[in-house]
């Protein structure tokens, strides 16, 4: 118990006697906390935002004619031996000629002589949300475009290129803030600690020689060097 008081008196002691450089710490190392949060957070809502996309993400698979019931079944099969899925959902000519007709509203009257089979047969395919789909999206979509009859594969490509890029360059800046907030905290608390070795250089060969243990006078310095992290943490 005496121990303990003494190495948190003289921890104080240091504190008081230094506290210049332990205010300059304390900022240095409180805005290093203060980037890498900042970045850190925009890479999680970047990620979040990915997930959120990822919920409305679908593949769509031109055909070259509509399939039949069997063939259905068939590109179900192969669809589902590459990856899990939401769900698959056939849609025809006809269907895809309604919906067209539907998103153009008051300007229907363009579609006036043009057949109602003019537009290629789909496959839908709704990948199971999740952010890793993402990352096999392009693998999915060339997996899909080998099947037999498929004409094209739609999916969004280059907004997916585009955010996925983006969240590259996020997380090197988020590894590279890190570093940087430990090297900076590892620098400012050995720089810190070793002015207040150096004005106490007298004081601690004098205790040398009434015989304190290192553990006695290293102590201070390690508890000194744990606070000034912890308030730097805190402040950020």
């Amino acid at each position: 118990m005496n121990f303990l008081r003494a190495v948190v008196g003289q921890t104080l002691r240091n504190l008081r006697q230094t506290w210049s450089s332990q205010v300059l710490t304390l900022l240095t190392i409180s805005l290093s906390v203060l980037i890498f949060s900042f970045f850190f957070l925009i890479y999680v809502n970047v990620l979040n935002a990915g997930k959120e996309l990822g919920d409305n993400l679908r593949l769509i698979v031109y055909l070259d004619d509509e399939p039949s019931k069997p063939l259905q079944e068939e590109y179900r099969q192969k669809i589902l031996r590459f990856d899990r899925v939401e769900k698959i959902e056939f849609i025809t000519s006809r269907q895809a000629y309604e919906r067209f007709r539907k998103q153009l509203g008051h300007d229907q009257d363009v579609l006036e002589g043009m057949p109602e089979d003019f537009l290629p047969p789909s496959i839908e395919v709704y990948p199971v949300r999740s952010l890793s789909t993402l990352t096999r999206i392009k693998r999915f979509s060339d997996y899909l475009q080998t099947l037999p009859g498929v004409l094209k594969v739609q999916y969004g490509r280059e907004w997916i290129d585009r955010f996925y890029s983006f969240v590259k360059l996020m997380r090197v800046v988020v590894i590279l803030s890190g570093l940087l907030l430990i090297m900076t905290t590892t620098f400012m608390v050995a720089h810190t600690i070793r002015l207040t070795l150096c004005s106490r250089e007298r004081e601690l060969e004098l205790l040398r020689l009434l015989g304190a243990s290192n553990h006695y006078i290293r102590a201070p310095f390690f508890l000194e060097g744990a606070l000034q992290g912890l308030a730097g943490s805190i402040c950020g």
